[in-house]
This record gives C-alpha cells, sequence and structure tokens, in this order.
C-alpha cells in the first residue's frame, strides 16, 4: 500500500488544471474567441445648441461683414518702399584703436503700408508716412499684379499721400462722408499688418480685416504737430498747421495697416487709418482714422495742383473750457476760443477779436477747436464763410473770406493778386526775349515761354516742362504771355484746351489738357 503523498497530489492538480486551460485555448482560437474587441468611436455632437433663429440678428451682422470684406478688399493694395537710410556702426578697428566716433554708412531699407484705389486711372490714397523720402514705390494688387508707382503730391499737415500706378481693371473703393458717422456704430478696419513685407512673396497677413465701433470723434493726439516739429522744412508756426481730427476705433490697427480704408456697414469708406495709441508700438485698443471728407479734399488738391491750398482764417486758438462757457455768458461748453488773431490775415480783416467764441461756421455748429480747423480745411483759399461768433455775451455772425495758408512759402493774398490765367493749367509763363530765343535755339521771338510748371499738376501730367514754347490755343496763334492770359481767361474747370507747344528742340506738339475741376 502506497503511502499518500499531498505534494505529489498538488503537482497532479496543477498540471491537470494547466492542460486543461492549454486545451481551452486552443479551442477558442478556433472560433475566434481570442481576438480583440474593435475599438469604439467618441459620440460626437454635430447638432446647433441654438435655433438659427434665436441668433439671427448676430448671423446677420456676420454675413454683413463678409460681404463688405468680399466688396472693399479688392480695392486695398499693398505698398512697398525702399528708402536709403542713413546707419552709424563701430567697426572692430575702431575699437582696437580707442575711436569711440561710430562710422556711418548708408543702407536700403524695405519698408511697407496699405492704400486703396480711389479712381480707376490709378490713383491711390495713402498715408504721407507711408511714402515720405521712399527712392521707389511698389504697389502690389489683390490679384497679385504689381505696379511702380508715381508721388503725386503729399500733405504731411494731414499725414495724407497720394500715387499713381498705370493699371487698368482696378476696382475703385466707395467713398462715404465721415460727417455722418456716428459713435458705437460698427466699422471695419482693411489693410496690410506689415508681417513679412520684406520678402519678395508678400506677407502671410495680407489684406486682413478687423472689426470694431467708433469709440469717439474728433480725437486731437498732436502726432503730426510733434512730427513736423522735429522736421527741418517745418518752423513752430508752420507745425500749428497740422490737422488732427481722427476717428477713434477699437477695431485692431498694427503697423502696416496705416493707409488702408475704415469702411462702414455700407462698405463706404469714413476713414483712413492713420496711427495707434500704444506703449509698445502694437495695438492696445485705441486706433485712430483721418476722416475721408479731409483726406478727400486734400486729395483734390494734390492731384490738381501737386500740393495742398489750405484756406486760411489767421487766429491761433483754444477749446472752451467750462470757465470760459461761465465768463462768456456761452450756451453750452462748445466752440473755438480765439486767443490771438494774426496781423494782415482774414481774420484781422473781417474784424475777428481776441476772446471771441466761433460756435458755428456756416450755421454747422463748432464743438471744438480742432472741428473748427477741419471745417476750415473742407473749403478752398478764397471762398467766403459766415461765422457765428460770440463776443460780450451775446451771438453775432461775421464774414470772412479765407487766405491761402503758408504751409511752406509766403501765404497768398487771393483778393489782392489773382492768379494769371495760365495757373489754371498749371504753368507760368513769359514773353520770348532775343536773349531767351538765342538760348533755347529758336528762329523767333513769337509764342509764350513756359517759365515754371507746377509739378505733377494738369499740364506737367501731359508732358509740358519748364521752356516749352506754346505757339497756339484752341487753335488760336499765341505772340506773347498777354495772349495766353486772354484765350485762357474764359476757360471753366473741367474744360479741355488744346496747346501746340514745342518743347526740348522737338517739332511742335499738341497737347490736350483738362482744367482741375
Amino acid at each position: 500500500m502506497r503511502s499518500y503523498d499531498p505534494l505529489v497530489a498538488k503537482t497532479k492538480v496543477a498540471l491537470s488544471v494547466a492542460v486543461a486551460f492549454l486545451c481551452g485555448l486552443g479551442l477558442a482560437s478556433q472560433f475566434g474567441f481570442t481576438e480583440a474587441a474593435p475599438p469604439t468611436t467618441p459620440f460626437v455632437e454635430t447638432q446647433a445648441q441654438l435655433p438659427a433663429a434665436a441668433v439671427r440678428p448676430a448671423m446677420d451682422l456676420s454675413d454683413a461683414f463678409v460681404a463688405i470684406a468680399g466688396a472693399v478688399t479688392p480695392s486695398v493694395v499693398r505698398i512697398e518702399t525702399l528708402r536709403r537710410q542713413t546707419r552709424q556702426r563701430l567697426t572692430m578697428e575702431d575699437l582696437f584703436r580707442f575711436r569711440s566716433r561710430p562710422q556711418e554708412d548708408e543702407q536700403t531699407v524695405r519698408t511697407g503700408g496699405s492704400g486703396f484705389v480711389v479712381t480707376q486711372d490709378g490713383y491711390v490714397m495713402t498715408n504721407n508716412h507711408v511714402v515720405e523720402d521712399a527712392q521707389e514705390i511698389t504697389v502690389h494688387l489683390q490679384d497679385g499684379r504689381a505696379f511702380p508707382a508715381e508721388v503725386v503730391g503729399t500733405d504731411p499737415t494731414t499725414d495724407v499721400a497720394v500715387i499713381r500706378i498705370d493699371a487698368d481693371d482696378l476696382a475703385p473703393a466707395t467713398l462715404g462722408s465721415a460727417a455722418e458717422v456716428r459713435v458705437g456704430e460698427w466699422v471695419l478696419a482693411i489693410g496690410n499688418p506689415g508681417f513679412g513685407a520684406g520678402g519678395s512673396g508678400g506677407s502671410s497677413l495680407d489684406y486682413s480685416v478687423t472689426a470694431g465701433i467708433v469709440s469717439a470723434r474728433g480725437r486731437n493726439l498732436n502726432l503730426i504737430r510733434r512730427d513736423l516739429q522735429t522736421d527741418d522744412e517745418y518752423s513752430q508756426e508752420r507745425a500749428g498747421f497740422a490737422i488732427e481730427d481722427f476717428i477713434q476705433t477699437d477695431a485692431v490697427i498694427n503697423p502696416g495697416n496705416s493707409g488702408g480704408p475704415m469702411v462702414n456697414l455700407r462698405g463706404q469708406v469714413i476713414g483712413m487709418n492713420a496711427a495707434i495709441a500704444s506703449h509698445t508700438g502694437y495695438y492696445q485698443g485705441y486706433g485712430f482714422a483721418i476722416p475721408i471728407d479731409l483726406a478727400h479734399r486734400i486729395m483734390e488738391d494734390l492731384v490738381a495742383y501737386g500740393r495742398v491750398r489750405r484756406a486760411y482764417l489767421g487766429i491761433s486758438m483754444q477749446p472752451v473750457t467750462p470757465e470760459d462757457a461761465e465768463f462768456y455768458g456761452l450756451p453750452e461748453v462748445a466752440g473755438a476760443h480765439v486767443q490771438q488773431v494774426v496781423r494782415d490775415t482774414p481774420a484781422e480783416e473781417a474784424g475777428l477779436r481776441m476772446r471771441d467764441v466761433i460756435t458755428a461756421v456756416d450755421g454747422e455748429p463748432v464743438r471744438t477747436s480742432n472741428d473748427l480747423q477741419h471745417k476750415i480745411a473742407l473749403l478752398a483759399p478764397g471762398d467766403r464763410v459766415r461765422l457765428t461768433v460770440y463776443r460780450d455775451g451775446s451771438p453775432r455772425e461775421v464774414a470772412v473770406r479765407l487766405g491761402e495758408a503758408p504751409l511752406l512759402e509766403e501765404p497768398a493774398d487771393v483778393a489782392a493778386t489773382p492768379a494769371r490765367a495760365a495757373g489754371k493749367l498749371g504753368i507760368q509763363v513769359t514773353d520770348i526775349t532775343p536773349a531767351t530765343a538765342e538760348a533755347l535755339q529758336l528762329e523767333s521771338t513769337g509764342g509764350a515761354v513756359v517759365e515754371r510748371v507746377q509739378e505733377y499738376g494738369p499740364a506737367f501730367r501731359r508732358g509740358i516742362r519748364r521752356g516749352c514754347v506754346i505757339h497756339e490755343i484752341n487753335r488760336e496763334s499765341v505772340d506773347d504771355a498777354d495772349d495766353v492770359d486772354r484765350l485762357l481767361r474764359d476757360v471753366e474747370a473741367g474744360d479741355v484746351v488744346s496747346l501746340v507747344a514745342q518743347c526740348q528742340q522737338a517739332d511742335a506738339s499738341v497737347y490736350n489738357i483738362r482744367v482741375p475741376r
């Protein structure tokens, strides 16, 4: 009889269990019971949380933004400029020889900005600071085309510039009126933020669109005046002609958006992006645009004359304070407080005085001194205006004929020295003397010689230059400068004048020139 061994018994049981497990595993694999279960895909809800009717106003606004961007963006251009810039640097030789005075060299710098097409024949509006001192200007359209541009004219006192490209199939923007802008209304700012502008392939953020509301009107940042005060061409007095009457918005405006359009919900341009208020140089919640009424008025002068002919009243002024309103008995704290009347100006001639408060121009209320400056700038030299002036506690009407502001030259006396008729074409002419004929190698002294031509003026754009000799005007012979004045005296704005002129010893040619409107 064999004795019972517990260890042997446990071993047999373990072997039996293992054999049974292996057999079961084989059978399960034959029937596919050991295959892994397929992974389950989490359920994702795709149904709208709210019905369309509940968010219809917001959806309508979103659709409006999309439509505006699609309509306006083709008018927006990217502007690249090349400038020569002086750079100071210390070389290794300077350091080793203990010279602390840096060497100066020039380098070409590529900068950029924005603009927008305003006419089908290629006029583009932008900021003066975008194209100022540029040696080369290239305009890039949304369709990928690029064109060299020429400067038609600039106005540093408003930071407005007009350039022109020779292109067709352009999409001009539609201009609105900043006078109708309301605080709180939605606006879109469109432009090139400027990132990557130095590359030949364009910017990765070209033609970006941002939205916001109009935060305020009539803002004076004193930015343009400070820039002019550091410019050698402008004295402290002339820097005072800077006009800053900005539209403020919370739409994002960054460096490079300068010159782009600000548009309302009807797709009309109501301002031109110009500046930001920031401690870092980047957007911090405050953007500013030049009112389009002012920019358009400046453009008209730049296209017609190549410079700005600013209407001039001849006063220095400050905004009305609560103390002013109380002391003078004003009905409200509004108006322009006259601090000084400049001698020999339209203001002095009209009888304006220190302590007068101007409250309206031709019946339009004046809220601040900036507002008055803006309203006068929309007019032209020689225009007559009716000012409402508070003096000695009561209002009165004062009629003023405006002069021309001395932006770069002595002020023009519009009433006393009317321009000769040739000025309608942007030229000055004089008689041909024997000495002039010899210098120009002319066979006779007949005709009138162009003594001066306004750069980018009407005649300049058609090819007339200094030294050209005018022989005919509208098929009538010209013998001297008086004939030019007589034949152009009755020409109206918008008329086309036909000149026969001889330029640079070439044969006489026909130049058909439209008088600016």
